[in-house]
Formats: C-alpha cells, structure tokens, sequence
C-alpha cells in the first residue's frame, strides 16, 4: 500500500477523495448530507477554525481504496491528535485500515503528541477496529434532526413565550456575520461556554478561545459558503453576553441547515436560554431561510439539558458516534 500526503490545491487528490468517501457515507451513513468537493477542500484548506487536517490518500496497484486524515490543534491540547481513517467498502477486510493507523500514529508521534483520538459510527465494526489497536471507547454522542414542517408553530410560540417570561434580564439580540472586529473578544470569551459540555471520559483539556480563532471560524464558514445566523442573549443588568446559538445553511444545498454552537455561561444558567434561543432560531429561519427542511446536532448523549431541549423542538436521533483514545 502506497500512503501519500496531498493537500488543498491538488484537484485530482481531493476528488479522488471525495469519491471514496461518498462511498463511505452511502455505506455507514445514508442520512447525512452529501459530500461536496467544496466541503472536502475546506476540510484540508481551513478546517474549522482555520486549522486543517492533513489529508493522506491511500492505494493499492494504482486503486484508491481509502485515506486517512490526522487533525491537531495549535490552539490547545498539544498532546492530543485526532485520526480518521475511512476504507472504501468494496476494499474493506483486507487490513488496509489498520496499515493506515499504524501510519498516522506514526506522524502523530512525529509531532511530538502523546495521546491519540479517533470515532466512528456505532457499529460492531467500529468497536471491533478500536478494540484490535488498544483505543478504549471514551464519549458518545448522538446525531440529531429536526424537520422543520413538523415543528408546531402554536406550541412553538407557547413555549418561547414561556421561555421569555423566565429570561425577564435577557434581550435577543440577532447577529450576521461577520463579526466586527471590535466584538469578536466578547464573542469569544461568550464561546467559551462550550467547555462545560460533557466530555465524558476523554482526556482533554478545555478549548482555549480568542478573537483570532472566532474570526478563522467565520472565515471558514464563509469559504464554504454558508449562510451563517447566531442569536445571542445578552444580559440587560450587566450587559454581557450570556449565550448563543449559531445555525449555518449551506448556500449550494439550501434546505440543509447545520446547528453549530449552543452554549449558556454558566453564571446565566437557569433562565431557560437554551430554549430562547433556539426557538428564537427557528423564527429567525422562518423569515429569511424558509426553504429550509431540516437541522443537524450533535450532542454528547450524557448532556441531559440539551438532549431536552432538542427532544422539546422535535429533534429526531439519526445515529450514534462513537469516540476512542488511547496513549501514544
């Protein structure tokens, strides 16, 4: 098996890849949105947040039979790496998954981390791989959706008019980006709030943010041409930010909607922003992005408050991912 690096200007390379994992997804994951070449060049351009992963394709006598891509970040957790590893299904069974690991272990070493992460859809297949190379399952979320035309919009206004009434010290406030410079601290330190996410068992260390990485993330979503939408609370007595939701819609494919962020500080906790904000969203779209059919999130399955609002909007379970880890 020949294992080469490419990046985000080699054309042929990034469709290659995008052919595989079209396959990869039909096969283990019928129900997410299809990938674009658009989508895969981000992915290796800009990430995230401005830091890409490292893409490596795969072959056997001149046939692609997969890749893999190893994602470390600069910004926090220096000892951590992430791995994907995908096998096109035609090829699979042959060891070429484990041969692509083994690789990527390797470059992780190389750089200097310590400990290793990778995920995969809930399968006996994903637990088998993980068990047979010493990654102990460590977190689990859940996939979710919701279909817009199912959501009531009577109940729907009941319970944000509810909602209301216990966030009395709030204002909504809806935001486009991009963020002007001299708000992307604020924005930041506001984003911070995801580290009280559940976790799990994942030896991680919290996620450090900063005006720099707020606007990488704007940029990124800007090149892969979303729409992007965040609603904010922000407290009126002393008039920080409290929390926010952010929801992009994939301009070449508008009736997809993806759910980013949605995080509470926890000093605002308790005033049922959650579901204001949330439900402010689904107003905000009903507006501007109507053609939109469905919402995607992802949730640590032991993160209880959000799992509940979601259910209370209409969220429907899709799939479960599952995350390993081990030392290096």
């Amino acid at each position: 098996m020949d294992i080469t690096q490419f990046g985000p200007d080699d054309v042929a390379a990034l469709e290659q890849w995008l052919d595989f994992s079209r396959a990869v997804q039909h096969a283990d994951s019928p129900w997410e949105a299809e990938p674009t070449l658009l989508r895969v060049e981000a992915r290796f351009r800009v990430g995230w947040d401005g830091e890409p992963s490292t893409p490596y394709l795969a072959t056997v006598d001149g046939t692609v039979v997969g890749g893999g891509a190893l994602a470390m970040s600069e910004y926090d957790n220096l000892h951590l790496s992430w791995a994907g590893v995908m096998i096109h299904p035609d090829h699979r069974r042959h060891g070429y998954g484990s041969e692509i690991l083994s690789f990527l272990e390797d470059e992780a070493r190389r750089h200097g981390r310590t400990s290793m992460g990778i995920g995969g859809w809930e399968s006996e297949a994903t637990r088998g791989f993980a068990a047979r190379h010493g990654f102990e399952k460590k977190h689990q979320a859940i996939n979710r959706r919701q279909y817009l035309a199912d959501v009531d919009r009577a109940e729907l206004q009941k319970r944000y008019d509810e909602a209301l009434e216990a966030a009395a010290d709030y204002v909504l406030e809806r935001r486009l980006f991009p963020t002007p410079d001299e708000e992307l601290a604020e924005i930041a330190e506001m984003a911070a709030a995801i580290n009280d996410a559940p976790t799990d068992d994942l030896d991680i260390e919290d996620e450090v943010f900063n005006a720099d990485r707020m606007r990488a993330y704007e940029e990124a979503c800007a090149f892969r041409k979303e729409r992007a939408y965040r609603v904010v609370a922000r407290h009126v007595p002393s008039g920080q930010l409290a929390g926010q939701t952010v929801v992009v819609v994939d301009s070449l494919a508008p009736t997809y909607g993806d759910q980013h962020d949605t995080s509470v500080v926890k000093a605002h906790r308790g005033h049922r922003l959650g579901l204001l904000l949330k439900a402010e969203m689904i107003r905000w779209l009903d507006e501007v992005e109507p053609q939109v059919e469905h919402i995607d999130t992802f949730n640590a399955e032991s993160n209880d408050h959000m799992i509940g609002v979601n259910e209370l909007l209409g969220y429907r379970i899709m799939g479960r991912e599952l995350a390993f880890q081990k030392s290096l």
